[in-house]
């Protein structure tokens, strides 16, 4: 009964969606047949009081309505506007994952049941909660480190949200699969993959102890870095439901009035922001993908403090190579350059035209150049550069798609701080010293030595690659001889398995149906 529940809950997720309406609100005046009809009896079922609000509240209503596992799927594909459409995913980023607080004594027992200490073994005093979000929430504590009291920040995971969100995951599967199977076009985003991402890094989320590795391996990347940090970890008082930093005495970012009431340099933090998060990207491959202004802080003395580091990406060599390479690219006009990129990353198939594609690229590039550099936004070229790459057939890749989201959330702090904000001039030095490092001499020397490792390596396993080549080549001859068979085993559970895809494409059936009646019935 595991997919009727997840069905059950899928169509109640659209019942609310659609009372809501976020379904009404959406674009459809293209659409046609069944699909059209579909959004026109949306719109007829829209609750009267959300007529009159925009696309935004209306979603932030009816996540509110469908609970914790909703704001986190809502918050996972603002990331992916590859997936939802830059529109929708600029309306999921302004979802608050604002929550009500659990009480104390559930939070108290989650952290002595994760760290297997009593409270006043851990804490000289713990006290109410100061924020709540979909996972966890966060309370202010003291603690006593070689007799000096130190002010934490401890975040506490809200009871019961693995039950509920793996519950919810189900039905999240159902659509996916759903969609992959009855709508060709969406194939190419993979749905069932992004949800399967989704549910990976929520895993992840809501593991505190690696939030806390993250940010370990954070702060050792940005040791030497002047002006950024983040918060340091007590890793004596971090277990899988609970986490404990220092805490952050600072001026929050999105609170600009009160940045220039201190006497920060508002162009001075922008520039840092920026250039913090190019050498982020570029220099470590790893990156804090959740960098709104509340999540960062700006202390005394100017340093910038990022939290909550739930949500991260990473960057292999070759993509930061390519991001490189194409904003250098764009920057002097060197488009052949850049489509020259796409091909040899193995981004865009070989069947399409390097010259076509620069021609594309060129559209982009163009209008860029007769525009002042104040006004050029990196983060739209990176938008409309994947735009352009879906006409030639270039699969979403996540890790990108993320760093772009992230970049248009970064260069949007620093245009709110500077709305003149030169983003070109500022990123120059960080990505030229990339450059220099990594495609001139310093990084053929780099890359011949990773050859050369690579080598060995692959010496090293010669005898058990070959001995597996030649089980491979026995295997072959096997079946050209004999032919592909299947033992008694496997056909009995191929036969299951398409007998149980029957009764439940049956059983799915009843239930739409049921739906409908039960739907038509409280219309009438």
């Amino acid at each position: 009964m595991t997919n009727v529940g997840a069905f059950l809950r899928l169509v109640h997720a659209g019942w609310v969606m659609t009372r809501e309406g976020v379904i009404g609100a959406l674009p459809g005046e293209e659409l046609t047949g069944l699909p059209r009809t579909g959004w026109r009896v949306a719109r007829l079922l829209t609750r009267r009081r959300a007529r009159s609000r925009d696309r935004s509240a209306r979603l932030s209503d009816a996540v509110a309505r469908l609970g914790p596992s909703y704001v986190k799927l809502g918050q996972f594909l603002a990331t992916r506007p590859d997936v939802v459409g830059n529109e929708i995913a600029l309306d999921l980023s302004s979802l608050q994952d604002r929550m009500p607080t659990f009480p104390q004594a559930l939070a108290v027992g989650t952290i002595e049941a994760s760290l297997g200490r009593k409270i006043e073994d851990l804490f000289d005093s713990f006290g109410d909660p100061v924020a709540a979000a979909s996972i966890a929430q966060v309370h202010e504590a003291h603690v006593s480190v070689e007799g000096t009291p130190r002010k934490v920040a401890v975040k506490v995971i809200r009871p019961g949200v693995r039950r509920l969100f793996y519950r919810d995951l189900e039905s999240y599967f159902v659509a996916a699969r759903l969609q992959e199977k009855y709508i060709p076009s969406s194939r190419r985003l993979r749905p069932v993959l992004v949800t399967q991402t989704l549910a990976q890094t929520t895993r992840i989320e809501m593991d505190l102890r690696l939030e806390a590795a993250a940010l370990s391996e954070l702060a050792d990347n940005t040791r030497e870095d002047p002006g950024f940090r983040v918060p340091a970890v007590d890793w004596e008082r971090t277990g899988r439901d609970v986490l404990t930093l220092e805490w952050i005495d600072g001026i929050k970012m999105n609170n600009v009035e009160a940045l220039r009431a201190a006497g920060h340099d508002l162009n001075a933090i922008a520039a840092n922001l920026i250039q913090s998060f190019l050498r982020h990207t570029l220099r470590d491959g790893f990156f804090h993908a959740d960098m709104h202004p509340g999540n960062l802080f700006v202390e005394a003395n100017g340093t910038i403090v990022a939290v909550d580091l739930g949500i991260a990406g990473r960057l292999g060599k070759k993509e930061r190579r390519f991001l490189a390479e194409i904003l250098y690219g764009f920057i002097t006009r060197d488009y052949l350059r850049v489509a020259e990129v796409h091909f040899e990353a193995g981004y865009v198939p070989r069947t399409h035209s390097v010259a076509s594609f620069a021609q594309a690229i060129r559209a982009i590039g163009e209008p860029i150049h007769g525009q002042s550099a104040e006004t050029i936004s990196m983060a739209k070229l990176l938008t409309l550069l994947f735009e352009v790459t879906e006409l030639f057939d270039m699969e979403a890749r996540p890790e990108l798609v993320l760093l772009q989201k992230t970049m248009v959330v970064v260069e949007g702090v620093a245009r709110t701080l500077n709305p003149s904000f030169n983003m070109w001039k500022t990123s120059e030095p960080v990505v030229a010293d990339w450059i220099a490092s990594n495609l001139g001499p310093r990084g053929m020397l780099t890359d011949a030595r990773d050859g050369i490792n690579a080598l060995v390596s692959l010496t090293r396993q010669a005898p058990e690659l070959a001995a597996r080549t030649e089980r491979l080549s026995r295997e072959i001859d096997t079946m050209a001889e004999n032919g592909l068979r299947f033992d008694e085993a496997t056909a009995r559970a191929i036969g299951k398995a398409e007998a149980r895809y029957s009764r439940w494409g049956r059983i799915a059936l009843w239930v739409i149906a049921a739906a409908l009646v039960w739907i038509a019935w409280k219309l009438s």
